[in-house]
């Protein structure tokens, strides 16, 4: 995998998290390279909403917001496969999946942080070998309204767990060497 944006490692879990740019330019995206496989590879990953945790906005009961994220899953030449949503919701830290480690808070971590988790399953065609992850469309509501975000190269989400499972293409056969007499 090749995360262009690290958001970092859980304190809990030291699963790694990256970030997911918007835009439709594969070269911005999260790229997933696929080995060569017979048949379809099935590739999962837990998709995440990001949180900019504030203590004094929960405190303050000001720390609503609902996200939805849809990303787009393409193929590393651009073609379309499919499309991945998160929707969570936050009001407090129990609301965030784990903190991020590398951070300047207390016990050092990142205000930034997963919320939601949803588990993406996708079947991944034969002769398909890589997968790019842009955001395409992100929707925040807090207390004071709705903002749709479009823009390019802003974190959408956050990816964790990746993993494929597939069945080896068959190897190539055995170049055979012509004996001279």
């Amino acid at each position: 995998m090749q995360c262009p944006s690290i958001l970092g490692n859980g304190v809990t879990t030291k699963r790694l998290y990256c970030d997911v740019l918007g835009g439709p330019e594969p070269a911005a995206g999260l790229r997933i390279t696929l080995p060569p496989h017979a048949g379809p590879l099935t590739l999962d990953f837990t998709l995440h909403n990001r949180q900019t945790y504030s203590e004094s906005e929960v405190k303050a009961g000001r720390a609503f917001a609902r996200y939805t994220a849809t990303l787009r899953l393409a193929s590393g030449t651009g073609e379309v496969l499919g499309q991945a949503v998160v929707r969570s919701e936050f009001r407090t830290e129990k609301d965030l999946v784990e903190r991020i480690a590398g951070g300047a808070g207390p016990g050092g971590v990142k205000a930034v942080a997963p919320t939601g988790a949803e588990p993406v399953v996708f079947t991944v065609p034969q002769g398909v070998d890589e997968v790019v992850l842009t955001g395409e469309r992100l929707s925040i509501e807090r207390v004071g309204g709705t903002e749709v975000i479009t823009a390019p190269g802003r974190p959408y989400a956050v990816v964790s767990g990746v993993e494929i499972e597939y069945r080896p293409a068959p190897p190539a056969p055995p170049t055979t060497k012509r004996q001279r007499r």
